[in-house]
């Protein structure tokens, strides 16, 4: 079963701290927007789907967010301001580098005279003075506004209203819609208060379609924004048709396709006009090189072609 976008707002309430991330949302974008400044907004993640209301369980995705943080370090550095709208507790920018126990393991305690310091050892220097550089630039400069959701119901309000607010910045506003989504919901009036008790047997669950949000996004919330959106297979030839078809249906700009199997080294970048593929070698790979700073590349040139075709008109 599925049901319409509107119906899917109409019955789940938002999230309860829904006013505070549409008030900072709306300042980060007007701020950006007197500046002039370019504004991408980043998903990033995976979203549950509880199956109770006080929820023990839900249902989830291995999306651990790798793709979005990575990106919005790259977005950063081509000048972007980034709504970073990402799952909480995945992987975030700057801070993933060291996911883990790798940022314990830089550091050493001393003790001098009753008085103890932690301090980076020497060795570790170099790989985190970089990235904490880049850190407080982005952050001393207002660039970057994380916002967090964890179900699917919390993302899709927030995302409509980044979307409202994204609206006033036209062609300048990137979407960059990387948050791997639930495809299934359960329905508010079909998901028990309390804990499902296993003394009761297996429940039987009926789920039902989430709906897509891509064709209002395009065609209502944010008409002139350059929109990307991603497809995920495990099958190769279905990945350029299911792209292309996802481009013939909701009128986007871009979609990043990949198989599951070698995402993290081959992307497929689908516009109306053409394919473009984006490889790393396996020296690249273990060398630590980001595939995203290919795809963040080939984005930011595509949108620059955008805006300067907006601003001709």
């Amino acid at each position: 079963m599925s049901g319409s976008w509107e119906e899917f707002f109409a019955t789940h309430l938002p999230p309860t701290d829904f006013e505070d991330n549409r008030s900072l949302l709306k300042e980060f974008c007007e701020r950006h927007d007197r500046q002039g400044h370019r504004i991408v907004l980043v998903t990033s993640g995976g979203t549950t789907v509880p199956l109770e209301h006080n929820t023990v369980r839900f249902v989830d995705n291995f999306s651990a967010g790798k793709r979005g943080s990575a990106s919005a370090e790259y977005f950063l550095e081509q000048g972007y301001a980034v709504i970073f709208m990402h799952r909480l507790k995945s992987l975030e920018p700057f801070t993933r580098h060291f996911n883990g126990q790798k940022l314990l393991d830089m550091l050493e305690m001393q003790d001098e005279s009753n008085n103890t310091t932690i301090r980076v050892k020497q060795d570790s220097v170099f790989a985190l003075a970089p990235v904490l550089s880049r850190y407080q630039a982005a952050h001393a400069a207002g660039a970057i506004l994380h916002v967090a959701f964890t179900t699917v119901s919390e993302y899709f309000w927030l995302l409509r209203a980044a979307c409202e607010v994204l609206a006033k910045s036209g062609p300048r506003a990137l979407l960059y819609l990387a948050a791997a989504v639930s495809d299934f919901y359960i329905p508010k009036d079909s998901i028990p208060t309390h804990k499902m008790q296993s003394e009761s047997g297996p429940p039987v669950i009926q789920l039902h379609l989430v709906p897509k949000l891509l064709a209002p996004l395009v065609n209502l919330w944010v008409p002139s924004a350059y929109v990307v959106s991603f497809k995920l297979e495990t099958e190769e030839n279905l990945l350029i048709p299911k792209s292309r078809a996802a481009l013939e249906k909701y009128k986007h700009k871009m979609v990043i396709a990949n198989m599951l199997q070698n995402r993290h080294q081959r992307v497929l970048v689908v516009t109306r006009e053409a394919n473009q593929e984006i490889l790393l070698s396996r020296e690249e790979l273990l060398a630590g090189a980001d595939i995203e700073a290919g795809i963040v590349g080939v984005i930011v040139s595509h949108h620059s072609e955008h805006l300067a075709h907006s601003e001709a008109r």
